[in-house]
């Protein structure tokens, strides 16, 4: 007999009893949302047997987990259905969309009927209730299979691959290998849609507040061709998967890479730049979710208006932050920092409108280091300056009730990484910046990762509430991902990742970061000299000379 505990509650079972088993009858109240559990930072699918006392805590669909372990299910189901409609054809699952997955079939433009037959074909393969069956592979095996399938994204992402064996999955005569837990059959994922966005197909998925229904569709056009662009680009310059990257590291081709990315950046802030000056605007708003770069951004888009003759003045947001006793408070206590109203908004109202009247004002500045607030900085503009603001509230129109008399730019940034560890399995946008935000603060603002961690989901739900919403506001969407960062970024954070032990919370969000940088080439340190000094991605690796 064994002791298995679920959610605190405690029983002893036969060996070899299933985790649905003893959620089962544990948590019987839960058993229908349960997607998978968790103990120490492992997770725990639904079929596997347990043959030693563990202490288990229950995945739902409103945990991120969950909501990874469904996504993989239902584009398991999506691969079987497109691999029966369309066989031999490649299917590359690129980057979310609103609560949806945008796909594409290169080479191919789907029709409206295309869609209701996909759709249809899924529907049926969710009411069999057909069996995901996990299996271990040895890697020479798995690459001699998708090396007959011709997918050669695969084949070259399992030579770098550490360990001698991959995890697969079948059901139905069709094997994949997923990056993460799944559930035990295709009847566990009812709630989805299929819908047309040519030259692809979004697969619509539910929110978290709603797991019964697919999420309303997100309208997003500025954002879907941002990534667009991206995605041409790494098609153009032959990168579109980790593999891809870790051959131009190997074959001496890295440098050049570098500054192709580099020279994309400035080219887009140029362009920029000479949009704001034929807007005539007197004020620039810079917004976008946490690590995107604003900040560098911010500094580099000064230049390039200097350049066009104008004298911009930069503004944060976050030198605004109020007292910690006048921060508002969450349901459960904590501090709510994401907040709007964690920062003095009517200070940063009166002192825009003093500013654009032609007043002089005395601004806060924080430092984050010492998490104090310095001397204030006085600030006027004369008739020709541009004000630019920067932060991640700038776009919140409660910002811009007092400046309707004046025209405003408004820009949206973020990383909207495009580069896939291979066709069906993307690296997502989250944890790109989550690792971009581990590696700055460990280094410039005295926070560990586990520190980085600990607020991650605070962030992320705070930019739920106030970024994206505001996200197609903007006038300019700027893309901050650099295709070559990643390997950068491992050099840095892959230790202090791994630092982190197994009975900490923060565990598996370090342990998913760690499987992704497995996969990734480190960047040789001779090639740290290619990356200029005022790079967006020298705001998190250290050497930007825009902040000396």
């Amino acid at each position: 007999m064994i002791t298995i505990t679920v959610n605190g509650r405690e029983k002893q079972f036969p060996d070899a009893t299933t985790v649905e088993e003893a959620v089962r009858v544990l948590c019987p109240e839960l058993s229908a949302q349960c997607l998978g559990t968790i103990s120490g930072g492992i997770v725990y699918e639904l079929g596997q047997p347990l043959h030693s006392d563990v202490s288990l805590t229950v995945l739902t669909y409103k945990d991120e987990e969950g909501r990874r372990i469904y996504e993989r299910s239902i584009r398991f189901v999506m691969l079987i259905a497109l691999n029966e409609l369309f066989p031999g054809q490649q299917v590359r699952i690129e980057h979310s969309l609103g609560y949806g997955v945008y796909v594409v079939l290169p080479g191919k433009t789907l029709t409206q009927g295309d869609i209701a037959a996909i759709e249809d074909r899924m529907r049926q393969i969710v009411k069999e209730h057909l069996p995901f069956v996990r299996s271990r592979w040895k890697r020479s095996k798995a690459v001699e299979f998708f090396s007959k399938l011709k997918q050669k994204d695969k084949t070259d992402l399992f030579s770098f691959r550490k360990l001698d064996h991959i995890d697969m999955y079948t059901c139905r005569n069709y094997s994949e290998y997923f990056y993460g837990a799944m559930l035990p059959d295709t009847g566990r994922v009812k709630v989805f849609g299929i819908k047309l966005n040519a030259p692809g197909l979004i697969l619509q998925l539910p929110a978290p507040s709603a797991p019964w229904q697919i999420a309303p569709g997100a309208h997003l056009p500025k954002h879907l061709n941002a990534f667009q662009e991206s995605s041409r680009w790494c098609r153009i310059l032959s990168c579109t998967n980790v593999a891809d990257l870790n051959q131009m590291i190997l074959s001496g081709r890295f440098r050049e890479f570098i500054r192709i990315n580099e020279a994309l950046h400035d080219k887009s802030i140029a362009e920029i730049a000479d949009g704001v000056q034929r807007s005539g605007s007197r004020i620039v708003m810079i917004s976008g979710p946490s690590s995107s770069g604003k900040t560098t951004f911010a500094n580099r888009l000064c230049i390039h208006l200097r350049v066009l003759g104008m004298t911009p003045r930069l503004i944060s947001l976050d030198d605004f932050y109020l007292p910690k006793d006048r921060i508002p408070v969450k349901a459960d206590g904590s501090l709510d920092f994401e907040d709007l109203h964690a920062l003095d908004v009517p200070l940063i109202k009166a002192s825009l409108s003093a500013l654009l009247s032609g007043k002089q004002v005395e601004l806060p500045v924080y430092d984050f280091s010492s998490k104090t607030d310095r001397k204030p900085v006085p600030l006027s503009l004369g008739p020709q300056d541009i004000l630019v603001l920067e932060g991640i509230h700038a776009l919140n129109p409660e910002l811009r009730t007092d400046l309707s008399n004046h025209r405003i730019s408004k820009i949206y940034i973020s990383e909207l990484t495009c580069l896939n560890l291979d066709d069906h399995n993307r690296i997502r946008t989250t944890d790109a910046r989550l690792l971009r935000r581990i590696v700055r603060d460990y280094q410039f603002r005295g926070s560990s990762a586990i520190d980085t961690l600990n607020m991650w989901k605070n962030v992320r739900e705070g930019e739920e509430k106030w970024v994206f919403p505001y996200q197609e506001q903007a006038d300019f969407v700027f893309n901050s991902v650099l295709h070559y960062e990643l390997p950068f970024l491992r050099n840095v954070g892959y230790d202090i990742l791994a630092d982190i032990p197994p009975e900490n919370p923060c565990y598996l969000l370090a342990r998913r970061l760690i499987k992704m940088l497995n996969y990734i080439v480190p960047a040789p340190q001779d090639t740290m000299n290619e990356i200029p000094p005022l790079s967006i991605l020298r705001e998190f690796i250290g050497g930007n000379t825009l902040y000396l």
